[in-house]
């Protein structure tokens, strides 16, 4: 396929096929307001030329800082038919973060949407930055600042000739969120998002109804390139509408109004599923009704009417490692989650392992289509290439050449092929430290011995530096409900067990059980919920020692 092929942008076709049916679809309250995909398509014509109107540079760089909404679509859609770059943020960027990225990113525009920070960023972005404020949503801030979504648009005629990039055009820049250090800015070609569609096309892991008939909910952040791809680009190719959350407490509501075809959710949205459904029945008492053969069906299909799965095809995790026994708890009610791997270099694509595929469950499935996988013998860490890998990191040629090694991309993650060519990843390479003893530990699959403990909600294992490694985690809602002796004493038993298993200079010597909660505000997790190992050593490292001391092996922290 050579680059200078035009992209393949299938909005235009089901503009027109399609005109009349449901696209978007935004809750207010109990109320869903819905735009076809032709009026889908007329604003983001009007805003395309009104984007045109500004004078701005070729290729011009255009920012976008929101939460999950319609205009988010819209405004990538214009951008894309304007022929310009989009620069996505995520919407919880403190100003500082916003502004080393509008800075560095050389943003020319940007699109302020449904944030509740506005207070706290406004001052960082530049005064002379054109801004469009997309309309305000309740219980979010009031952008007063710059051009105003509908004044804006209103302005403007639909663009008749909207431009249509050439494969080795860059589609987007996507700052990731990172586990350390500053973020990279990820350059993708159009010609790395139009070949993501051989996945759907060939294999169709998401069960995907070619003729358009595909419900999606979108909530995870947007500027995440799994939710991208596996849901606004899906959609965008294949047809379909697609929904969104109005808030954090109506997530549950909207999602089971909506019950979706697919459904994609980073594991920490699985886990507090799993929780949710414990908290009102007990596992003993479910795994009694799932043995009696028709209260066990009628169990199953009531427990995904209320998650809001009943009529999903497929069922996704990605962004984080998923714990095996969460995969298998799902399975006895009859959800099959396909894992997947991959990062925003490779456009979320790299492998993944079909829910149904019992005996893999523990690995991270086969390379997909078009994806080559194999190990670096010096270090075990995971190399693959494929057509949709990024051209480099944005205004860094030194990384990029340190990532991008003849045509192999350097995931950054240990990992080991079997003989089935399954793949397993045991770590990142940088997550590795060293104990005291001199003996490395791979965090990850310590991790792993916890994930079936349901009293638990997170487990970061680290102790840099230290005789033995120590677990630092955050009690579960379930957990919360049982008393501190009682808690103590269960886990002292589990982690026992867990010690007996293995070799003794990996063996825990402490799980300590955290007074603060781990959220983005201090910066435990990042953006898609992922742990930033970092900056729990920062937050715990000089407490590391005590606890080590401690004769108690499981403490709760002082």
């Amino acid at each position: 396929m050579s680059k200078q092929e035009m992209f393949d942008f299938k909005f235009y076709e089901w503009e027109k096929k399609f005109h009349d049916r449901p696209f978007l679809r935004q809750p207010f309250g109990d109320r869903w307001e819905t735009y076809s995909w032709s009026e889908t398509g007329q604003m983001a014509r009007k805003l395309a030329t009104g984007l045109q109107s500004l004078g701005l540079r070729k290729n011009a760089h255009i920012g976008l800082i929101s939460k999950n909404c319609r205009e988010w679509v819209i405004a990538d859609l214009a951008i894309m038919m304007a022929g310009y770059i989009s620069v996505p943020f995520f919407p919880s960027l403190k100003g500082e973060e916003l502004k080393f990225l509008i800075d560095y990113g050389d943003v020319d525009l940007l699109f302020v949407g449904k944030i509740e920070t506005w207070e706290n960023i406004k001052d960082h972005i530049p005064k002379n930055l054109p801004l469009i404020a997309f309309p305000q949503y309740k219980g979010c801030s009031k952008v007063d600042r710059g051009q105003q979504w509908f004044n804006f648009i209103d302005q403007h005629q639909p663009l008749q000739n909207p431009h249509t990039p050439k494969l080795s055009d860059i589609w987007t820049i996507i700052f990731t969120s990172g586990t350390t250090g500053n973020p990279k800015g990820v350059e993708l070609s159009f010609l790395a998002l139009n070949q993501t569609k051989i996945i759907t096309e060939q294999v169709n892991p998401l069960k995907i109804d070619f003729s358009g008939n595909n419900d999606f909910i979108s909530y995870l952040p947007l500027n995440h390139i799994a939710e991208r791809v596996v849901v606004e680009h899906v959609c965008l190719r294949f047809g379909g509408s697609l929904s969104f959350v109005e808030s954090l407490d109506t997530f549950a509501k909207n999602l089971k109004e909506i019950q979706p075809h697919v459904f994609f959710a980073a594991p920490r949205i699985w886990t507090k599923f799993q929780l949710g459904v414990l908290g009102k029945i007990p596992q003993k008492k479910l795994n009694v009704l799932l043995k009696i053969p028709i209260l066990s069906g009628f169990i199953k299909r009531k427990l995904k009417m209320n998650l809001g799965l009943s009529r999903a095809r497929s069922t996704v995790s990605g962004s984080a490692p998923l714990q095996l026994s969460i995969i298998e708890w799902f399975k006895k009610v009859d959800v099959f989650i396909t894992n997947g791997y991959g990062m925003t270099e490779n456009c979320a694509i790299c492998t993944q392992v079909d829910g149904r595929d019992f005996n893999k469950l523990k690995s991270v499935g086969k390379p997909q289509c078009g994806v080559e996988v194999k190990i670096d013998s010096s270090n075990d860490e995971i190399l693959m290439r494929g057509p949709f890998v990024m051209d480099g990191y944005y205004k860094n040629e030194k990384l990029t050449k340190e990532t991008l090694v003849d045509g192999w991309l350097r995931t950054g993650d240990k990992g080991r092929l079997d003989e089935d060519n399954y793949l397993y990843v045991t770590g990142r390479v940088a997550d590795s430290f060293k104990t005291s003893k001199g003996k490395f530990i791979e965090p990850l699959t310590l991790e792993k011995y916890f994930g079936s403990i349901e009293e638990l909600e997170e487990v970061c294992v680290t102790g840099r530096g230290m005789p033995q490694p120590i677990a630092i985690a955050q009690l579960s809602e379930i957990g919360k409900t049982l008393p501190r002796e009682g808690i103590i004493e269960f886990l002292q038993e589990k982690l026992e067990v867990i010690n007996a298993g293995l070799v003794n200079y990996k063996k825990l010597s402490t799980l300590v059980l955290a007074k603060e909660p781990w959220t983005e505000d201090n910066k435990i997790l990042g953006p898609t919920l992922k742990i930033k190992r970092d900056n729990v050593e920062k937050m715990y490292r000089g407490k590391f020692k005590s606890w080590y001391e401690d004769k108690q092996s499981v403490l709760f922290e002082k």
